[in-house]
């Protein structure tokens, strides 16, 4: 495997689990000291102990990403253990789906807080770690449903779309500073994140190809790698979501249609998941 980021320290959030699991055995793979942030350090812990026995260089640092405080020692941490920052990936997600009126307010401001707020602090905490490198990569995971407003995951669409607005602005600010800012914006990922919410996920979104954990990963490294604005997955329905948005009159022709079919395929999840509880 090449060695991209060899000689890199990289930062991940969300790290336990998931895409930034997959995002951080990438990176060690590819020669990159990784940092896994995450609020628990027991799974956080024992991501970095498999990737340390894999033969890479890996280090937990449990932190919850809305405290700013925490995030700034975090980095200044990183920077101690490691020798600096030239990645930071912002993974770390949070939903409460259903409908708005049924959701607890401060339930609905933590999907703000962690999706949005957090990665825009984290950001600009770290951009001072790695102008001292010379350059570096910021990588923010975001949603085709901040590509076009999905029902029942309102404020989720909402956090999202703001990421890659915040995203695509800071990408213009900091032109020619060495620094790049990229969004990989997934569709549904089969991992507990989805799945394990499988009644409340709109029926509209397993309409949709499901992708791994892996197959986002490579995304973020590719971008990291290049700078590359967005990559998204799966390209066949990033696009329809994008003529689904310029085109509000497409949508509604096609969601009825989209909900009947993903209605038949969170079936087969729900029966799959029956069998595994057997």
């Amino acid at each position: 495997m090449a060695e991209r980021f060899a000689g890199k320290v990289a930062v991940v959030t969300g790290a336990s689990a998931g895409i930034g699991s997959a995002v951080a055995r990438r990176l060690a793979a590819e020669g990159a000291r990784v940092a896994l942030v995450a609020r628990s350090a027991e799974p956080l812990e024992w991501v970095a102990g498999e990737i340390r026995g894999a033969g890479g260089i890996a280090g937990a640092f449990p932190a919850d990403v809305r405290d700013h405080a925490a995030c700034a020692a975090l980095l200044a941490h990183v920077e101690r253990e490691f020798g600096g920052i030239d990645v930071l990936v912002n993974n770390a997600g949070a939903n409460h789906r259903g409908p708005v009126e049924e959701q607890d307010p401060a339930a609905l401001a933590q999907i703000v807080d962690v999706n949005l707020t957090a990665p825009i602090v984290l950001t600009r905490l770290a951009l001072p770690f790695l102008r001292r490198r010379g350059g570096g990569a910021i990588v923010n995971v975001a949603s085709i449903a901040g590509q076009i407003p999905v029902a029942h995951e309102a404020t989720y669409s909402a956090s999202k779309s703001g990421l890659r607005a915040f995203t695509f602005a800071l990408r213009e600010e900091l032109e020619g500073s060495g620094i790049t800012v990229s969004a990989v914006s997934p569709g549904p990922v089969d991992t507990g994140f989805l799945m394990g919410d499988l009644e409340h996920v709109p029926d509209l979104v397993f309409a949709n190809p499901m992708s791994t954990s892996d197959e986002v990963a490579a995304l973020v490294l590719d971008s990291a790698a290049d700078g590359a604005a967005e990559r998204t997955i799966p390209v066949l329905t990033g696009y329809m979501a994008r003529v689904g948005s310029a085109l509000p009159v497409v949508k509604r022709a096609l969601v009825p249609f989209l909900e009947e079919r993903g209605r038949s395929v969170k079936e087969q999840y729900r029966a799959r998941q029956r069998a595994t509880d057997r």
